[in-house]
């Protein structure tokens, strides 16, 4: 059966979108027509000329919130500013790395408020208006450590092990609905800040690029290939189209087959 994806007249709320996985989704829904809220903590002219630029390339309305995802009440309010979503992608968050009798206090609280919490805000306050429009689609931004697990990061981990919790329930209370929500979880992914860290790791092992990238950074991702933002994108937009209508509560694993090791 063919399928075409077709957004346009649907507003999509991106969390943590002004760089890497969050804005890679940004275009790819903008490009299939999808109007878009960008959003992070910081607001800079930079941040509302990238909605511009978004608006001018693509032909869809885009704009730009603030708000800080460690804060429920900013999630929140994110939500109600954008006045209408459709289409809600939970990506914002932070990592920290250290093992657990040493990881801060303020660290873990940090991450989980940001990388969980915040899906559960935002998403209380998006389903009213998705069932008042009746349709939508919630995409969480859970990650390979959702399902598997690493040393040293205790927060992020358990973080997103409850955002896969969170989507299998938000399936659950929304299954007779046209509402779906299902989790995406990335592996590596070359973002800008996974390359500004290459240099650095070449120099600290005396590695090439091609070592750093294979034999240090990838060495779980039995593709040795990072996954793009535009993959993450692509398939935000395919979760968003009539061909997966039935595809809720559950995981993408976009990862080079790490979860299959």
């Amino acid at each position: 059966m063919a399928f075409t994806i077709d957004l346009s007249g649907k507003t999509a709320v991106i969390t943590g979108s002004n760089s890497g996985i969050g804005l890679g989704i940004a275009w790819e829904l903008a490009r299939a027509g999808a109007d878009i809220v960008l959003n992070s903590f910081t607001d800079n002219d930079e941040d509302h000329a990238l909605a511009k630029t978004i608006a001018d390339e693509t032909g869809v309305t885009a704009r730009y919130i603030q708000a800080d995802m460690s804060k429920g009440v900013q999630c929140r309010d994110l939500i109600t500013k954008a006045e209408r979503c459709d289409i809600l992608v939970n990506n914002a968050g932070i990592q920290h790395v250290a093992p657990i009798p040493d990881f801060p206090v303020e660290k873990w609280d940090a991450i989980i408020a940001i990388n969980m919490s915040s899906a559960f805000h935002t998403t209380a306050v998006a389903l009213p208006m998705m069932r008042k429009a009746g349709w939508g689609r919630v995409i969480n931004i859970a990650s390979a450590h959702g399902l598997t697990a690493s040393p040293f990061k205790a927060a992020y981990i358990a973080a997103k092990h409850g955002v896969v919790g969170l989507t299998k329930t938000t399936a659950l209370e929304t299954a007779k609905e046209d509402i779906t929500c299902n989790a995406i979880c990335p592996g590596y992914v070359l973002t800008p800040i996974v390359e500004k860290q290459i240099p650095d790791t070449m120099k600290e092992y005396d590695m090439t690029r091609e070592e750093v990238i294979e034999n240090v950074m990838l060495t779980r991702q039995p593709s040795k290939e990072f996954a793009t933002v535009e993959q993450m994108g692509g398939t935000a937009t395919f979760l968003c189209s009539s061909a997966a209508a039935q595809i809720t509560g559950t995981t993408i694993s976009v990862d080079g087959g790490w979860t299959a090791l």
